[in-house]
């Protein structure tokens, strides 16, 4: 009978892609789980080494030469019965546990997360991208939990066996700094670092039911997909806003000044306000949309552009004058509304102010 000296890792395998392996004998492969009792086990740096018999994990060993005798292995002793002086051969196999640190294993998201951005409400499509670094920690754990009737564990199927789960979690975290922390999509990038130290201790719980240490998680990046229509919309929407942010008015005010422009074509300035005084009582809005037209009335003056409030009417010296921002009467000599605090004259020159204007439109002033 066929007996097994020495048992050792096979040196064709390659140790960056095998992460645990069950010995065979290349020589005889049908003799491979039969050990003699003074068989050599050559434990190498980086591994570990798991004798096991009739499905039982016996011994763990670590690096160096191990002798595998019933006298070193109490427990294999009361498994086996050696009737000629331990020269016969009992069986048993042999897993050697590849425990070095891999760190490029890739993940990504195959399909787009469906998300809603946090400010305009428009629904997008997200994906991620990354890497993450592991090693086994616990052997014995994880042989028994993934190797099933296997003969090797490859780093490719511990990515793709914990692929859902990394796709879930990282979604899920995803979502939270979208719609929760209410982060742009297109500033995220800024938060990836904190994202990734984060991920790390997400999965390490997971990861550690089957004796897997991540080492790091990184998202290489958080991107959209550019021929969504959601993300055409919202890219429409953050350049109209930043426009308006660079001209200094509000989104309000700007429809305000295109229903201006369209009645001056149409129908003039003053028709445009006692017909939208008369459809705002007509609809039961009538209180809202005059007050809307006594703030549009300020713009409306032939001598100056539509943009250019007029002077005589947001004058705080002007008793009747009313407050551009709110539409109530301001005492004469008012630099502030007492109704809502609104500024109503440049600090510097005195001159009227044109609502939510960041520059005073005469002396240029910052407000």
């Amino acid at each position: 009978m066929a007996i097994v000296q020495v048992v050792q890792w096979d040196d064709s395998l390659n140790s960056n892609d095998i992460l645990a392996w069950r010995y065979v004998d290349r020589k005889n492969p049908s003799k491979s789980d039969e050990l003699g009792n003074w068989t050599q086990l050559v434990v190498r740096e980086t591994q570990e080494a798991i004798l096991f018999k009739d499905g039982q994990a016996l011994d763990l060993f670590g690096a160096g030469r191990h002798t595998l005798s019933t006298s070193n292995i109490p427990m294999l002793g009361r498994l086996i019965n050696l009737s000629t002086g331990g020269e016969s051969a009992f069986k048993a196999s042999v897993w050697f546990v590849n425990k070095v640190s891999i760190l490029d294993v890739k993940w990504g998201t195959q399909n787009p997360i469906l998300l809603r951005d946090p400010e305009y409400q428009i629904p997008i499509y997200v994906r991620a991208f990354g890497q993450f670094g592991m090693r086994v920690s616990e052997s014995r754990q994880f042989v028994l939990k993934l190797s099933g009737n296997k003969s090797s564990i490859t780093r490719d199927e511990v990515a793709e066996y914990f692929k859902g789960l990394i796709l879930s979690r990282m979604g899920d975290m995803i979502a939270t700094y979208i719609a929760q922390k209410k982060i742009n999509i297109f500033e995220i990038s800024a938060y990836l670092e904190d994202m990734s130290n984060e991920a790390v201790e997400r999965i390490r719980p997971e990861f550690a039911l089957y004796g897997i240490e991540p080492l790091n998680f990184y998202f290489g990046s958080v991107n959209v997909v550019d021929d969504d229509e959601g993300i055409k919309k919202l890219k429409s929407a953050m350049a109209e806003r930043a426009s308006m942010n660079v001209m200094g008015y509000s989104y309000q005010q700007k429809r305000s000044f295109d229903v201006m422009e369209s009645a001056a074509k149409n129908e003039g300035g003053s028709s445009l306000l006692g017909a939208g005084v008369g459809l705002g009582a007509g609809m039961g809005m009538g209180s809202a949309i005059g007050q809307m037209a006594s703030q549009m009335g300020q713009y409306i003056n032939p001598n100056t552009s539509p943009l250019t409030p007029n002077p005589s009417t947001l004058s705080p010296t002007n008793p009747s004058a009313v407050c551009p921002s709110c539409g109530q009467p301001v005492t004469a000599g008012a630099k502030f509304c007492m109704n809502c605090g609104a500024r109503l004259v440049c600090p510097n020159c005195g001159h009227a102010l044109i609502p939510g204007a960041k520059f005073c439109p005469d002396c240029g002033k910052q407000i």
